[in-house]
């Protein structure tokens, strides 16, 4: 326990009889670190900052994601056996691997009260603690389910690109690629007023700016080696300003196809590098049609959508997370060490009891 006075940790082992009366064998205190009590102070002082924005999301997105399961509820209604748990990912705000966190909002408690089922998240946590990315989780279930004799590239387009390397028999591979669709939705939506450029058509009407494919490509990111992952902490519009002071002429169309560019650049050359003999995408990005020719372009690979192979591009990651729900439900591991770093195989997930 650590409590509100913030003077340090107590510790209480205690055994309880067949009534519940406890009884304390073996205890322990220590006071805070200097750093971690300052560190605490500066969050326990009152104000509407970040804290209290943040847990005001996780309830507004726990109604909104509420509603949604809901619906999918009604539509099951009649389904046997019912279901018995939900996985949810929750909203990424922050990505440090590198520091050990990465924090996705999910008020837990309030989802499972407002659905009436035990919610199953954090799953990234597990991975974390054992020394891993946290990311990313999906290819254990692109191997699961998309995985032949065939060597193929499945890489999810979301803000980030991640690729998982599947073939039956063999080691599953995975990472991220670099900017999938954050970086031309933000310069979209700053010049255009739209969310995404739907098929590409904006970035199409450009032209690349090679000197700005080439300095962004430079980016310290892509020299890693795997196992890695990143976010908009990397990939935001403010490392891309800093690079267009040196191309102040460039036009916004332009600057939107070589972001383009540099997506499939990155996608691409992953694909190459790993021998695929095939690309298949999903998540929003594989409805851009103009990004995967130029995947296609870039790695001479055919490029297919994972709708060919039985599952919706958009519905993917949310049935990687069912599965992933399901592995915590059987107490298996659902990540992949090689992909991710982590020292060993871990359950991911925590439990928000309906009941």
């Amino acid at each position: 326990m650590t409590g509100t006075s913030l003077d340090g940790i107590d510790a209480a082992l205690v055994h309880f009889n067949e009534a519940g009366a406890p009884q304390s064998l073996a205890h322990a205190s220590a006071p805070f670190s200097p750093q971690l009590r300052s560190w605490l102070f500066a969050l326990q002082r009152p104000s509407l900052g970040e804290v209290d924005l943040a847990h005001r999301a996780a309830i507004a997105h726990a109604d909104e994601v509420a509603a949604v399961v809901l619906e999918i509820l009604a539509q099951a209604v009649h389904e046997t056996p019912a279901p018995c748990a939900v996985a949810v990912h929750g909203q990424t705000i922050r990505h440090r691997p590198d520091d050990g966190y990465s924090v996705q909002l999910l008020a837990g408690a309030r989802l499972a009260e407002r659905i009436g089922l035990d919610v199953i998240g954090d799953f990234r946590a597990a991975d974390l603690a054992a020394g891993g990315q946290g990311a990313p989780l999906v290819p254990a279930f692109h191997h699961a389910v998309f995985a032949t004799q065939e060597r193929r590239a499945v890489v999810n387009l979301g803000g980030i690109a991640n690729i998982s390397v599947v073939q039956l028999h063999q080691p599953t591979q995975g990472y991220d690629t670099g900017p999938g669709n954050v970086l031309l939705d933000a310069w979209i939506a700053r010049h255009c007023g739209k969310d995404f450029d739907a098929g590409g058509a904006w970035a199409a009407q450009g032209k690349v700016v090679p000197g700005l494919l080439s300095a962004m490509q430079q980016h310290s990111f892509f020299a890693r080696s795997p196992p890695k992952s990143t976010g908009r902490e990397d990939f935001h519009l403010g490392w891309l300003e800093t690079l267009l002071t040196s191309f102040a002429q460039a036009a916004p169309v332009d600057v939107q196809r070589s972001l383009l560019e540099l997506s499939a650049w990155s996608i691409a050359r992953a694909c190459v590098e790993a021998a695929c003999e095939s690309v298949w995408l999903c998540g929003g990005g594989a409805f851009n049609a103009r990004l995967a020719q130029s995947v296609a372009q870039a790695s001479g690979l055919p490029v297919r959508s994972v709708a060919d192979l039985g599952i919706h591009p958009q519905l993917v990651e949310a049935c990687a997370f069912a599965w992933l729900g399901y592995r915590f439900l059987q107490r298996e591991p659902g990540n992949l060490p090689a992909v991710t770093g982590a020292a060993k195989p871990k359950v991911l997930g925590a439990l928000w009891p309906a009941s």
